[in-house]
């Protein structure tokens, strides 16, 4: 690839920019849950027919991730990761203005394209620039955002909503997005293929009608409605193997799933999936308990889980310091391990407890949630080619989209599945302890793939 250099002394900056993105695009996903009520009655629709804006938005991020490498190859990183936060931006403002619900989810739809393209393209310009001496320390500041991003979006929504109105939620994305555009024009190098690589129309077919299907199915499932569920889970399942044959067969594929033969990207997006899964089931669950368990307000459980966000903040001074300390392996075994007591300290919470213990169990659950988020990150780029940190880029944005909407999808399949059990139908506070043990399960599954990493993995980027 083609491309202007980044000075050096630009780099901390070119991150800064890129991290903004990020908890612009994260924030959007989560933050209108709380808002959803108040949306319904301008609307004049049924609140549960809102769930379409936060299902279109995470479908059009899907299937829009796949082709933004080739869109950053073909017109250059810098005309698509500022064409990205336009569209972002002029979407935002679409959302805010919408007075039907058709309107909405069209408006949804456009945000999660530009969404789609400004997350890979922004991590991938970074790491193009960054040393691999000071990629630890980078990926852990551009990443940050995607963790509290879950957690601080429905308090913030409920915020803006209490005291405001819905459409604000958007408006706050004009000022930081037009900042963004501007910043972009000085600091993000126009990477550009040499070659031009044409589009793979088959490859992207695929890619994408996977990544639909499975998070529609993801969606349905939660919900109880196996009859559509299964069908779904079993075509995004087909499409996502003929779309990995198709990869090692076509000479030059939308989205080259040789990536993931890299042992260390491989464990970072398979079993850190697992992971990132369980930590975004939490946000959804903690205000359950907290409310429909303990009967407190949602202001109360609201203010409760910011703890985990003091958790995610105190953790990183400390995180880059860990990591080059006892390198990656040992630190996701012996974190992972608090993080599953953490998980499983959540299951067991109760009044009685009191404020001070409920809120050091969530704080060191935060702490456990940053760590273990921050060393999967920069694990999965360790090893990766410059040449081929776009192709991981765009992989591991599919991989993490699809972790996000899994967390929350098994948790709610975990809620309904004991309620079935159980034969109630509203949730207790037994259904929210075993829909813990069950994201539990999955921080134990992610420490069989950390188990089987080399002592030394992700070693060159850990020089000190």
């Amino acid at each position: 690839m083609t491309h202007q250099t980044s000075q050096p002394h630009r780099t901390p900056l070119l991150a800064l920019l890129v991290a903004v993105t990020f908890f612009m695009e994260n924030l959007d996903a989560t933050v209108i849950t709380t808002a959803i009520p108040q949306m319904a009655r301008d609307f004049a629709a049924n609140p549960v027919a809102l769930n379409v804006g936060v299902s279109a938005y995470l479908l059009a991020v899907a299937v829009g991730i796949p082709m933004s490498g080739w869109l950053a190859e073909r017109f250059g990183a810098r005309t698509v990761f500022a064409s990205a936060i336009l569209i972002f931006t002029l979407a935002s403002v679409m959302c805010g203005i919408s007075d039907t619900l058709p309107m909405f989810t069209l408006s949804r739809i456009l945000q999660g394209i530009g969404g789609a393209m400004m997350v890979p393209v922004g991590r991938m310009v970074v790491l193009r620039v960054t040393e691999k001496k000071d990629m630890v320390k980078t990926i852990a500041f551009i990443t940050w955002p995607g963790l509290i991003a879950p957690v601080l979006g429905p308090p913030l929504g409920g915020l803006i909503v209490t005291y405001g109105h819905w459409p604000w939620i958007f408006w706050l994305n004009i000022p930081l997005g037009i900042l963004a555009i501007i910043a972009t024009g000085y600091l993000v190098p126009q990477f550009k293929a040499e070659q031009r690589r044409p589009f793979d129309v088959r490859g992207f077919v695929l890619t994408a009608t996977a990544c639909t299907a499975l998070i529609l199915a993801l969606e349905v499932l939660g919900q109880m409605h196996l009859n559509l569920g299964v069908p779904l889970l079993l075509l995004g399942i087909l499409c996502s193997v003929l779309a990995y044959r198709h990869s090692f067969r076509h000479p030059q594929p939308l989205l080259p799933f040789n990536t993931l033969t890299i042992n260390t990207f491989r464990n970072a997006a398979v079993g850190g999936s697992l992971f990132r899964a369980s930590i975004n089931a939490v946000p959804f669950l903690l205000p359950l308990l907290f409310q429909l368990g303990f009967g407190w307000s949602a202001a109360q459980a609201g203010s409760m889980v910011l703890w985990v966000f003091a958790g995610n903040l105190a953790m990183k001074p400390a995180t880059t310091w860990l990591m080059k300390r006892w390198g990656f392996r040992q630190v996701l075994m012996i974190n992972g391990v608090i993080s599953l007591a953490a998980m499983l300290g959540c299951m067991l919470l109760s009044p009685s407890l009191g404020y001070f213990a409920i809120a050091t169990i969530l704080f060191v659950g935060g702490l456990s949630r940053s760590l273990q988020f921050s060393c999967y990150n920069s694990l999965g780029f360790a090893d990766v080619p410059q040449t081929k940190m776009g192709d991981a880029s765009v992989m591991f944005s599919i991989f993490f989209q699809f972790s996000m909407s899994a967390g929350i999808a098994l948790a709610a399949l975990f809620l309904r599945g004991s309620m079935l059990w159980h034969e109630h139908t509203t949730i207790t506070q037994s259904d929210i302890r075993i829909a813990f043990a069950g994201v539990a399960l999955l921080v134990l599954m992610s420490l069989f793939d950390v188990w089987r990493l080399e002592k030394n993995a992700g070693a060159q980027v850990l020089s000190r």
